[in-house]
């Protein structure tokens, strides 16, 4: 599965951004999909997943702001990344990632997913 990622950029603090991730195949209600984060010098981690029965699971750092979601019409691969009132420790490349395992979307470690995206950089500033 090859991804790619769009929508990163720069944005105040309190503002939104709309990530997206397209895949090259048909991943809807098939694949463990998940949006995961890196900042300089600091581990990939994991913010949201979603599983191939739809539940979402998210870092306690983004839940409540951050809304994980796919798009089931025309090709169904497209995963999306909402992301609200955003602080400027969101500041990091974020990437996209695919398994066809669900059990990756339990433990949402980046080493349990299979596909990658490049990443798109997204800058929180006041």
């Amino acid at each position: 599965v090859q991804l790619v990622e769009s929508g990163g950029g720069s944005v105040q603090i309190g503002g939104s951004l709309r990530l997206s991730c397209a895949a090259s195949r048909y991943t809807y209600r098939r694949y463990c999909m998940g949006w995961f984060r890196q900042a300089p010098g600091q581990e990939r981690e994991g913010v949201a997943t979603i599983d191939s029965g739809g539940l979402t699971r998210y870092a306690d750092s983004v839940n409540g702001r951050f809304t994980i979601s796919q798009d089931s019409a025309g090709a169904g691969n497209t995963l999306y990344l909402q992301m609200d009132g955003l602080k400027p420790e969101d500041t990091a490349m974020y990437y996209c990632a695919a398994d066809p395992r669900d059990a990756a979307c339990y433990t949402r470690r980046y080493r349990d997913f299979d596909y990658w995206g490049q990443g798109t950089q997204v800058t929180v500033s006041s």
